[in-house]
């Protein structure tokens, strides 16, 4: 690392060896080889006279080995740095120095390549999604049966499940699977479409020949890994393209966002927390302190991609007629930055929920607390049973509820609403039948148990199977 420059905290810190990889200048130079590649051996297949096998076989034997700084000169020379590159490569393929870029306009290597790296970098972003997938449809099948206090407006409510809480989560990132493998249909090359999508040019060195132009386009495609084509272009592939891939990534990050969040509130709660290490410092000041430090950095990363789209709105909407140059310099930053910060998130993600923790007595603790209120219309049910009115039952819960939780609020008491009640004459309980009422928490969670296993059983597990290929590889270690 430079110290002494500004570094990308998304490399330095956040980020996979794998994604880094796909954004480097190195895979983006030799991948506009593999282009130039392409095209030639297409052109040559195809019966252009001025391509031969000998020219194709020097660019392959020379497609990995790039000379970066002669690039990098030749660029500051003649500002331009795809024609900088077909110096460099020609310099180093004599044979076939006059025919590299034939009938191509810059964007013949930009877009294939970004297209191309997109679609590897999707398959990442696939991979790391099925798997916190997974991983939270283990714990949601450890946990259906847990009964814990669910939540409305952040205020205490009808208690649900640990196990189904979390199922929440997992369907959250289905829609999103969904939208990433309706994107992976969407991701088409470019093509050989020439310099404003026209295929003029083609059209010259065939001669007029239309069937072999769209032949050209079609094995160029192929022979880069691609089985659709966009039928038509501009200059670049549609722009619109990269704002449904910002707002398929910006999908995944809020879904994490509001799994991060609700695990933060959990952690203030004592119920359930992130993974701890061992010798983890949670504040330079407070010794004893467990800040749940990776679900904060998960919600700032995707407070920052749920922020991309408008960027690529933007862009697509200011692409004038077949093309204008203002999409370059912010898609250099945004397009990487939006697949590295879903890479970082779905890291986190992984890594979180691989390890996390219930506290079952602390769970305990808050129903216990905020039990009675909910099973105050249990207790006025079996009142009504004992032959009692159901309107002056009504009243009495409701003036002792109110009571008890004035009590609870300004006197910080323990809610003590089933000793208020027991202690009433006009109640037909003793304290003892009145807690045997709501002893089994498990009778307020309604179905969810049953909802859990269901989902799990016949929503995620297909999905599972079907991505079984995806499942584990995924390296969620934490640099900092």
């Amino acid at each position: 690392m430079n110290h002494d420059i500004y570094q990308e905290p998304l490399v330095s810190r956040y980020t996979s060896r794998e994604m880094q990889e796909l954004f480097s200048e190195r895979f983006k130079f030799t991948t506009w080889r593999r282009c130039w590649i392409a095209l030639a051996e297409a052109q040559h297949e195809l019966g252009l006279e001025l391509v031969s096998r000998e020219m194709v076989d020097e660019l392959k034997a020379h497609a990995e080995d790039i000379d970066f700084a002669a690039a990098a000169k030749k660029e500051k020379e003649i500002r331009h740095d795809v024609m900088a590159h077909v110096h460099v490569y020609g310099q180093q393929c004599p044979k076939a120095e006059a025919i590299i870029h034939l009938g191509a306009t810059s964007q013949f290597v930009v877009c294939n390549t970004d297209l191309i790296i997109q679609k590897r970098a999707l398959r990442l972003i696939k991979k790391a999604l099925v798997n916190v997938i997974a991983n939270l449809a283990d714990f949601c099948r450890t946990y259906k049966d847990m009964a814990t206090l669910g939540f409305t407006h952040y205020q205490p409510a009808q208690p649900t499940t640990v196990g189904k809480r979390n199922t929440l989560y997992i369907q959250d990132l289905l829609m999103d699977l969904e939208y990433v493998e309706s994107l992976e249909r969407q991701l088409k090359a470019r093509g050989a479409k020439g310099t404003v999508g026209t295929q003029a040019t083609f059209i010259e060195l065939f001669h007029g020949d239309h069937a072999k132009v769209r032949e050209l386009d079609r094995r160029v495609a192929e022979k880069l890994g691609f089985d659709q084509i966009f039928p038509v272009t501009g200059q670049t592939y549609p722009r619109k393209l990269d704002m449904k891939t910002a707002e398929t990534l910006a999908g995944i990050g809020a879904s994490a966002h509001k799994f991060a969040v609700d695990l933060r509130l959990l952690s203030n709660l004592k119920v359930q927390e992130e993974p701890f290490e061992q010798k983890q410092v949670g504040s330079s000041a407070m010794a004893y302190k467990r800040n749940p430090m990776r679900s904060e950095r998960m919600t700032g990363l995707a407070r920052k991609l749920m922020g991309l789209p408008a960027d690529f709105a933007a862009t697509a909407a200011n692409q004038w007629f077949e093309r204008t140059l203002d999409d370059s310099a912010i898609r250099r930053m945004d397009m990487a930055q939006a697949f590295l910060l879903t890479d970082a998130i779905l890291r986190l993600y992984v890594n979180i929920t691989s390890g996390m923790v219930v506290y079952p007595k602390q769970i305990e603790k808050h129903l216990r607390a905020e039990l009675p209120f909910m099973a105050t219309e249990k207790i006025l049910m079996a009142c009504v049973e004992q032959g009692k009115s159901r309107q002056e039952m009504h009243e009495v819960i409701r003036e002792h509820s109110v009571a008890a939780g004035l009590a609870v609020k300004e006197e910080g008491l323990d809610n003590d609403l089933l000793v208020r009640l027991a202690a009433d004459e006009r109640v037909p309980f003793a304290l003892h039948e009145l807690e045997k009422l709501i002893g089994n928490y498990q009778e307020f969670t309604g179905r969810a148990p049953q909802q859990t296993e269901e989902f799990l059983d016949e929503v995620v597990a297909p999905v599972l199977a079907k991505h079984q290929d995806l499942l584990g590889g995924v390296d969620a270690s934490l640099k900092v």
